[in-house]
């Protein structure tokens, strides 16, 4: 849809085009709503081949899955989808004006944010440049394809030691401290009866695969590494609105009702940006909770949010 083609009044926008997103808005399309998806492009798992966990679709690549829900979306004749950025979201009267990156502006009753996180990674050579292919976050997206290898755990701090505990049930875990967490007598006795290795020297770089090369000169080869990273939402849109935040164990996300309604009365959010954690199959189950709860807004009004 080019911009010269777009309309300016919806019923209901949707900022982000990724699973929550289109989740959302097929829920939207089937009511015969008109329907605006903004989508920058800027899929969280896009670094990643495969997507796992997900009833009917485990194992199938992830770009597959978004590039089929974006072409079943689109047949339906209220929905319009604009390929770009919003830059501003703001109150207008009873409802909203959402400003996109060259200026112009589109309406609607309701907001749905599904703005996704960018996530940020330890600032370690190698790390980078293998995250979503040998490096990862989610053990359940990612552990089983390691077939009970070995797996290492970069710490990152205390939250680290989560990871630690979890990963033995898909491999044998070592745990490099790299100057980062120490873990206290009661934790070490965890990680012990864990069966996890726990190495203390510092890391170096990330080089092959996985192998670790640590500042003493050793290289230890992994079949894949976990990391947690700290994440910010993908779009300032939900903090212009005002919508409450919420301090995740990685970083602020939007604070939802069972609804997915935002602290906004009209805006609902939906995927990562708007839970502590989660995955494509939540992202799913979350936009399609913020589309019905967005529908029944704009028949009902905000008491039905």
């Amino acid at each position: 849809m080019s911009i010269q083609n777009l309309s300016t009044e919806f019923d209901v926008i949707v900022v982000g085009g990724s699973y929550a997103g289109l989740s959302a808005a097929t829920q939207l399309a089937r009511a015969r709503r008109r329907v605006l998806v903004i989508d920058a492009g800027q899929r969280r798992n896009r670094y990643a081949q495969h997507s796992h966990g997900f009833l009917g679709q485990d194992g199938r690549e992830a770009a597959a899955i978004a590039a089929e829900g974006k072409q079943q979306l689109r047949k339906y004749p209220t929905v319009q989808w604009l390929a770009g950025a919003a830059a501003q979201a703001t109150r207008l009267g009873q409802g909203f004006r959402v400003t996109l990156s060259d200026g112009r502006g589109v309406d609607a009753q309701a907001l749905v944010l599904a703005t996704g996180v960018v996530d940020e990674l330890p600032a370690l050579p190698g790390l980078a440049e293998r995250w979503g292919t040998s490096v990862f976050h989610c053990p359940y997206c990612h552990g089983y394809e390691l077939m009970q290898g070995h797996i290492g755990v970069m710490a990152v701090g205390p939250l680290s030691m989560h990871h630690a505990m979890m990963l033995p049930d898909w491999g044998r875990v070592t745990l490099f401290l790299n100057e980062a967490f120490a873990p206290d007598p009661e934790q070490l006795a965890a990680l012990a009866a864990r069966g996890v290795t726990i190495e203390p020297a510092a890391v170096k770089r990330i080089s092959g695969h996985a192998t670790v090369e640590l500042a003493d000169g050793r290289a230890l080869e992994m079949a894949g590494l976990f990391v947690v990273s700290r994440t910010h939402s993908g779009s300032p849109l939900a903090e212009q609105l005002g919508c409450e935040m919420e301090e995740g164990p990685t970083g602020l996300f939007v604070r939802t009702d069972a609804m997915k309604a935002t602290s906004v009365a009209g805006v609902f959010a939906c995927g990562d940006s708007a839970r502590a954690a989660g995955n494509v199959a939540m992202a799913v189950a979350d936009g399609a909770m913020a589309g019905v709860a967005a529908h029944r807004l704009t028949i009902f009004g905000a008491q039905a949010a």
